[in-house]
């Protein structure tokens, strides 16, 4: 059976408006939280500031929502995060 060429975008239109990935950082007790927050900076393009209260976070939660959005940039912020042994997970 054909599908409706509606359908298709309808279909598509919804992907497009999903909730953003996310790049979920854990805390570890090897890096300290100036590599920790300079990493953040570097990955994500954040304020310095920003980047402490992420680092905080996560070092008090034990892991923090550190990025959101596209796939191809979490897995670029993750990739960056990663380069130093950070541990990191994209949520979907």
């Amino acid at each position: 059976m054909a599908t409706n060429p509606l359908e298709e975008t309808l279909q598509d239109e919804e992907v497009k408006t999903q909730d953003p990935a996310k790049v979920i950082l854990f805390n570890d007790e090897v890096h300290t939280f100036d590599e920790v927050i300079g990493q953040l900076i570097k990955a994500t393009g954040c304020a310095q500031a920003k980047a402490e209260g992420l680092a905080w976070e996560v070092h008090t939660r034990g892991k923090a929502i550190v990025f959101s959005g596209e796939v191809t940039r979490c897995v670029e912020v993750s990739s960056i995060l990663e380069e130093i042994q950070l541990m990191t997970q994209i949520e979907l």
